[in-house]
């Protein structure tokens, strides 16, 4: 029973030789694999003065068991071996040579030649010359190995036509050796062997064989003819086994002739079958597959003919594309009937499913496909499982059946790290669950999935996500865990449990104690790169806006109060176009201003959408365009909480434009670099504002007490606050207001204006005065320093033609209120309005009197 099934089989390989390279002795890996690769580059042999072409497979190890199957399919029989051993003195010669023929004993049965290369041996030995061996001084200088290699396949070319004529010649008279796969040889025995039923089973066997020698010969005609005849032969006598494989011979060859780049899916393309090879037969070299060298085997005509058939013969005994998928079934349905041809049975679904694949017909592949699933074989080792769930998930793929594909290499993966294994072998198990990701719609970008509509089965994703973190903790990488968890949190946050919810989280608390998440990339062994999961879910952002500094704090320009200057205005353009982009509105330009070194706010409208109280730590501002130190702030918000306002703090350092991009958080111990390009529904006025140089700040105190009474509105650019004296006609008194310089800057200049806001100015003179000589002595004012500045107020009325100025001022009182000042000032004196009522009571009320407001 053959016991290792070769996933990686195609219809073309019926046409190849095998040949297997294995080291003697101790020789490095590396080494061996080195030469191995430059033994294998020759690969394609052309034949001269003929048109055929000869492949060569070549395999570093091969199942003795395997190769007993070489008369059933001649593929299948190691026909050339070379063996790469290290010798470095004389005395060691004996053993190693005699190393060489026990190996050879191993496929004796089958071998046509074999090659021993021998390093690091010199000396007299080395120089005697030897047809089976080869001695190169070390690995370095060994320019002949090519060389070597095209001899060799030139001696087993030579045997393999010579087997070839000698088996495709009609002896009459001669018995016809009857061929047998392992298992048949204790069925046949004792059968009478001159039936005519037996000598048309001996017969059809061996014309499929001579069709397997002419195919691997180059022979593609001559093959077709062999195999039309070995299937009727076959099926008169009810062969079932070598029937399927005659069918299956006549499917390659006819899948030869119709896809001469091959259907193994390699890089490269295969020479085309029966093209004109004569123009270049004098060559000794030319560029084959992959730019190898290939052999044009140098032979005369010594009864070796070549192949004279034509396309027409060849066209009429090929099958159609359409055909070679019927045969294959048939074939297929023949080796289900043999319990021990289930290694047959399963390649042959897979030659046919690359087939397929080349036709584009996947329905009917995933069919063969999911046949091969089923087919019993021995008990397989781990290795084998994974090897072969991998091939499985391979072919789904070029079928373009992704999910189906990565559900398999999942299964590969899980495969990896089964219970029966000693060493599990997670790394490899992590690689596998990487490369299902696409078929299950899961990219581990975040930004791929704040783009749209979710894609994919999201409880398939969650699982396959558990699994990824589940694998990196067995590795040993709690920063994959991390980087893992979050991408599961962040990204399937719609479609967890609430349960989930809390297990997901306490899982990540965990893992980050140990190693907290960052937004750094993690690169992988194999180059990928992780890129960081932001929080933009935790909490949920609505809404940002930069809000105006304080009315106290907000700067003003300096104009001069004593004669107001005419401002130039820009002329007004009209422009159809409005532009919606959202990029646009937020580096929009905010039409107030921010002051260096003055604390300046930025809201956000946020909402918890976990189940339970939300800790943000650590959250602040991420601003551009000038230096910012952001003054961090922890939140709690409740459990599933509407829109909570949160207000973000920073002071600027520096002038110029200042963009607010996003802010940053710390939540379960991962923190979080939050764009607000990235947060898709956000609303925002516009996220540049100008910061400019820092200003000098006054505070102003009075000698007078508050007034109760506010006698005139604030107009929202000025600080104003009433302040209230009551005074008699002719009565006099100092306001003495101190000016403190609370601020960083010096204040090196003072205006000071009095306005007055009456109804009557016939009624009234001057009321205050004041002399800014004293004042102006102690500027510049240094920051921490106190001036004083000093009004007097005299009440002065005239009462002439005003006989109802009189009962109103029954008592002769007046009331004089004033604000708290700041540079520059202004006063105001505002009279008493007419309309009050004639109540001597209401009349002496503070608030009924005229009063003096100062504002800056």
């Amino acid at each position: 029973k053959m016991s290792v099934p070769d996933y990686m089989q195609c219809a073309e390989d019926h046409q190849t030789l095998l040949v297997v390279v294995q080291p003697t002795g101790i020789v490095p890996e590396e080494n061996f694999f080195r030469i191995y690769k430059r033994i294998s580059a020759v690969s394609q042999v052309n034949v001269r003065d003929s048109q055929r072409v000869l492949y060569i497979r070549y395999r570093h190890h091969y199942p003795p068991e395997n190769n007993e199957w070489g008369d059933f399919q001649t593929h299948r029989k190691v026909v050339g071996l070379i063996t790469i051993t290290e010798c470095s003195s004389a005395k060691e010669w004996p053993q190693t040579f005699e190393k060489f023929h026990l190996q050879k004993e191993m496929y004796g049965s089958t071998l046509y030649d074999s090659r021993l290369f021998v390093f690091g041996l010199q000396g007299e030995i080395a120089e005697q010359p030897r047809t089976d061996v080869a001695f190169y001084p070390s690995y370095d200088e060994c320019e002949t190995v090519e060389k070597r290699i095209e001899d060799f396949i030139e001696s087993l070319f030579i045997v393999l036509e010579s087997k070839r004529l000698d088996r495709a010649t009609d002896k009459s008279g001669d018995k016809i050796p009857l061929l047998c796969v392992p298992f048949e040889k204790k069925d046949f025995v004792g059968l009478d062997t001159d039936s005519r039923h037996y000598k048309k089973r001996c017969q059809g066997r061996m014309r499929k064989h001579v069709g397997d020698l002419c195919l691997q010969a180059g022979m593609l005609q001559d093959s077709l003819v062999h195999y039309h005849m070995a299937v009727e032969l076959l099926r008169s006598v009810n062969d079932f086994l070598w029937l399927g494989a005659a069918l299956e011979g006549l499917c390659s060859a006819s899948v030869i002739y119709h896809y001469p780049g091959g259907t193994g899916g390699k890089v490269g393309s295969r020479r085309a079958q029966g093209g004109s090879l004569s123009a270049e037969a004098g060559n000794r070299h030319r560029p084959g597959k992959d730019g190898i060298p290939v052999l044009f085997c140098a032979l005369t005509s010594n009864g070796i003919n070549a192949d004279t058939s034509a396309e027409i013969g060849r066209a009429k005994n090929c099958l159609s594309p359409e055909d070679i998928i019927e045969k294959y079934k048939e074939a297929i349905s023949y080796y289900g009937k043999y319990k021990n041809a289930g290694v047959i049975e399963l390649e042959a679904c897979v030659k046919a499913v690359r087939v397929l694949a080349m036709q584009k017909r996947s329905m009917e592949a995933s069919e063969f496909l999911q046949n091969a699933v089923y087919i019993n074989l021995r008990q397989l080792s781990e290795e084998e499982k994974i090897q072969r769930y991998s091939i499985l998930s391979e072919l789904y793929e070029r079928i373009g059946f992704h999910r189906k594909s990565a559900f398999f290499k999942r299964i590969a993966a899980m495969q990896c790290a089964a219970p029966s294994i000693p060493e599990p072998g997670w790394r490899a198990c992590y690689k596998l669950l990487l490369e299902t990701l696409p078929g299950y719609s899961l990219s581990l970008d975040p930004q791929d999935f704040s783009k749209g509509t979710h894609k994919g089965w999201a409880a398939v994703q969650m699982r396959l996500l558990h699994e990824l973190v589940y694998a990196s903790r067995r590795m040993g990488n709690p920063a994959l865990c991390v980087r893992h968890l979050s991408f599961l949190l962040q990204t399937m946050l719609d479609f967890l449990s609430d349960q989930e919810k809390k297990d997901v989280t306490q899982s990540l608390e965990s893992y980050t104690a140990k190693c907290p998440g960052t937004m750094e990339v993690i690169t992988l062994p194999d180059g990928l790169k992780l890129p960081p999961v932001p929080f933009t879910k935790l909490p949920i952002v609505k809404s940002v806006k930069l809000l105006n500094l304080p009315t106290s704090l907000r700067p003003h320009k300096i104009k001069s109060l004593l004669g107001q200057n005419v401002s130039t205005k820009s002329p007004f353009i009209y422009s159809p176009i409005i532009a919606h982009s959202r990029g646009e509105e937020r580096n929009k330009k905010i039409d107030f201003q921010w002051v260096q070194g003055d604390v300046c706010e930025v809201q956000l409208m946020v909402y918890n959408p976990m189940p339970f109280e939300l800790r943000v730590e650590n959250m602040g501002l991420l601003t551009t365009g000038v230096e910012f130190e952001s003054l961090p702030a922890a939140l709690s918000l409740p459990a599933e909480s509407g829109l909570y306002p949160v207000t973000l703090v920073g002071v600027p350092q520096t002038t110029g434009q200042i963009t607010v991009n996003g802010y940053h958080t710390s939540v379960f111990g991962v923190f979080s670099d939050c764009l607000l390009d990235n947060l898709p529904g956000v609303k925002t006025s516009g996220c540049t504002v100008e910061v400019i140089p820092a200003l000098p700040r006054l505070q102003i105190s009075t000698s007078l007490p508050r007034s109760a009474h506010t006698l005139q509105p604030s107009s929202g650019d000025e600080i104003s606050t009433n302040v209230s004296v009551q005074l008699y006609n002719g009565e006099t008194q100092q306001l003495i207001i101190k000016l403190e310089n609370i601020g960083t800057e010096p204040l090196e200049k003072l205006e000071v204006t009095a306005k007055t806001v009456n109804t009557k100015e016939k009624l009234y003179g001057d009321f205050l005065s004041w002399n800014l000589e004293d004042t102006l002595c102690q500027f510049p004012l240094k920051p921490g320093k106190i001036a004083t500045f000093i009004v007097n107020i005299k009440v002065k009325l005239d009462f002439s033609c005003q006989e109802n100025l009189l009962q109103d001022l029954s008592d002769d009182g007046i009331s004089v209120s004033g604000l708290p000042l700041s540079s520059p000032f202004r006063q105001v004196v505002k009279p008493r309005v007419e309309t009050k009522p004639l109540n001597p009571q209401e009349s002496s009320k503070v608030g009924d009197f005229s009063h003096v407001k100062v504002r800056e």
